[in-house]
């Protein structure tokens, strides 16, 4: 009869199989943002990766009204649909042939 214990390979394999569900659900949920009835939304710092620009930036398109916006209390957030809708606004075809 072979004793089990934390230098066995079957409980090492055990552990090891662990930490990466654990990773893999980790990285699902930092991936993974909220939806309120089906809508997307995403923060500053989301919009501003996906569009390349700078927070400040953002801050100015809110401010002239370019890009629509929610604020609750200090946090600012974006619907994604806004955002699509944005960008196929400003898509210039003619540069893209």
């Amino acid at each position: 009869m072979e004793l089990i214990n934390s230098n066995s390979e079957i409980i090492k394999d055990f552990f090891q199989s662990v930490d990466r569900m654990l990773d893999g659900i980790s990285r699902l949920a930092k991936e993974n943002k909220a939806y309120l009835n089906g809508e997307k939304f995403l923060s500053n710092k989301d919009v501003a990766k996906c569009l390349k620009v700078s927070i400040r930036t953002l801050q100015e398109w809110r401010d002239t009204g370019v890009i629509p916006y929610i604020q609750i209390k200090g946090k600012i957030i974006y619907r994604q649909s806004d955002i699509e809708r944005l960008l196929q606004a400003y898509y210039n075809k003619e540069r893209q042939e």
